[in-house]
């Protein structure tokens, strides 16, 4: 019952406001023919305003039902439906002037109305209009109106079912991009755990004390990787503290080759980013950096803000000689991320620098914390 008085309610306001207006609208132009007419000395052609008022009012139910009716039944298909529509509208324009005599008989009495209907028309100043000719001219003019307020319930009925369609088809876009945000999130942590194993396994036979601190960092590596799956969004800072605790793996194992810069929480701008955003940058800048490359490699993180736009860039030292293009799924994934969540308002640019040096840079909007529970939405600052 919820939903059908949810739509039945303003179906039910839009009639009432339609037929008070109708009613209205009747009583004031029969009392303004009527008083022209008195002006020219001719008698009572209009029944009394109490008498129409009742008219509408008897009527109210019968056009609430028949708007439902016809909303329920539908249009289609046309040639079945049609004749059923044209019965209710005539239906309810037929008992347009039985109503105003049963207002005439209320208003002036049943046992005057009986005179009236044995011995002239059933309300005074008819006296030579027929009873059939009346009852026609008023159910076709009750015709009309009850297409007006039909097409009035219609349209906004299809206005509804629109908003409606409207709002699930959101909802479900909603749910297909947290899907797809879930799903590319998913391909981040195998492909960062295979990497990390494959470090730590370097280690294993030449020094087991270092492999097994590092193992040590590995299982807070994958909590805080678990843990920032599941979320949408994390701190800068969270982002940064797991980028510099991937850094610290790395660099235990190419200590000689590899050179990292993270600043501290403090050098960064309090913000918002998304999941794991940083760390398919970082891997690339690791694996990249140091693939065939026998020389010494660094690393760079930074994040600045310039306005209500944050910056996150991660550079590394690549060989003079290597080619440009080696785009993989880690930095895809980033470019998909950033168009599900922030559209055109978010770009990102990874190429060659002069000088020996890759540079992967997004720019997204700035979203500001507002609380410190991991769970709240951030906001465009």
């Amino acid at each position: 019952m919820g939903p059908m008085n949810a739509r039945f309610r303003p179906l039910l306001l839009i009639v009432t406001v339609f037929w008070i207006y109708v009613a209205l609208s009747d009583v004031l132009y029969a009392n303004q023919m009527q008083s022209s007419l008195t002006a020219m000395h001719v008698g009572h052609l209009f029944a009394p305003w109490q008498a129409r008022l009742l008219q509408h009012l008897f009527l109210y139910p019968v056009l609430l039902g028949c708007v439902w009716s016809s909303l329920r039944l539908g249009w289609m298909p046309f040639w079945r439906r049609l004749p059923v529509q044209l019965l209710l509208a005539v239906g309810f324009a037929a008992l347009a002037e039985p109503t105003l005599w049963l207002g005439d008989s209320v208003q002036m009495g049943m046992h005057a109305v009986v005179r009236q209907l044995i011995h002239s028309p059933p309300r005074p100043g008819h006296p030579i209009a027929p009873l059939a000719q009346i009852w026609i001219a008023s159910a076709t003019s009750f015709l009309l109106t009850y297409g007006f307020g039909l097409a009035l319930a219609s349209g906004f009925d299809v206005y509804r079912r629109l908003r409606d369609s409207q709002i699930r088809s959101a909802a479900l876009e909603r749910a297909l991009t947290a899907s797809h945000l879930a799903a590319l999130r998913m391909q981040l942590s195998p492909h960062s755990l295979f990497n990390l194993l494959n470090t730590i396994h370097g280690q294993i036979d030449g020094d087991p004390a270092d492999a097994r601190s590092m193992i040590v960092q590995l299982a807070d590596l994958l909590r805080r990787l678990l843990h920032a799956g599941e979320r949408e969004f994390s701190r800068l800072a969270d982002e940064l503290q797991f980028a510099r605790l991937y850094l610290t793996l790395q660099q235990r194992r190419f200590s000689d080759r590899l050179t990292v810069q993270v600043p501290g929480p403090e050098a960064f701008p309090s913000a918002w980013v998304p999941s794991l955003i940083l760390q398919p940058l970082i891997e690339n800048a690791v694996v990249h950096g140091l693939a065939g490359h026998p020389d010494a490699v660094e690393i760079r993180v930074e994040a600045f803000q310039a306005g209500s736009t944050l910056t996150l860039r991660v550079s590394n030292t690549i060989d003079q000689n290597e080619s440009a293009g080696h785009e993989g799924i880690g930095l895809k994934n980033v470019r998909e991320r950033l168009a599900i969540q922030f559209g055109e308002r978010a770009t990102f640019e990874a190429a060659p620098r002069p000088g020996g040096c890759w540079v992967a840079e997004i720019r997204l909007p700035l979203l500001a914390e507002l609380s410190d529970t991991p769970l709240a939405p951030p906001v465009a600052a």
